[in-house]
């Protein structure tokens, strides 16, 4: 019996107004791609510290975390994915980013950002404590699942 590779879905999708039902699209994906995906709304929790613990729960059963690394609400990705990613190096994940513009930060920002803080010089799309330990998918969610799937192949 072949033990498929379990991947937390990591982002800001669960924020979408059809969030349930993406959600059930992206696992559906994973199977396509021969992998079992979690989804942080699988869970009933309703309450922030609840929804803490089964998520961080499912971290713990992963073997994988893809992110949406994508800008939320801002120039960054959202903060509660960076925590999970965080989390799951920590915990000896495999960690996979997905963006659509992987250009540098500097490209992206230039020298300073709108409040006048420096912006890192270090050649990377994302801050270097997220880009450091992952690897960065250009595109979608598709697009890294492809990535992981080609990685595990060889």
């Amino acid at each position: 019996m072949t033990v498929l590779k379990k991947i937390y879905l990591a982002g800001f999708d669960v924020f979408r107004q059809d969030a349930a039902w993406y959600g059930k699209e992206m696992q559906k994906l994973c199977e396509k791609y021969g992998f079992e995906g979690l989804y942080p709304l699988d869970n009933t929790c309703t309450a922030a510290s609840g929804i803490f613990e089964a998520n961080t729960e499912m971290i713990r059963r992963c073997d994988i975390i893809a992110a949406n690394m994508n800008d939320f609400r801002g120039s960054e990705p959202d903060s509660g994915t960076a925590f999970e990613l965080g989390y799951g190096y920590a915990l000896g994940k495999t960690l996979y980013c997905y963006r659509s513009d992987i250009r540098t930060l500097r490209q992206r920002l230039g020298c300073t950002d709108a409040d006048g803080f420096n912006v890192e010089d270090f050649g990377l799309s994302l801050n270097l404590m997220i880009a450091v330990p992952s690897v960065v998918v250009k595109g979608g969610f598709e697009d890294c699942l492809k990535q992981i799937k080609d990685d595990i192949s060889q």
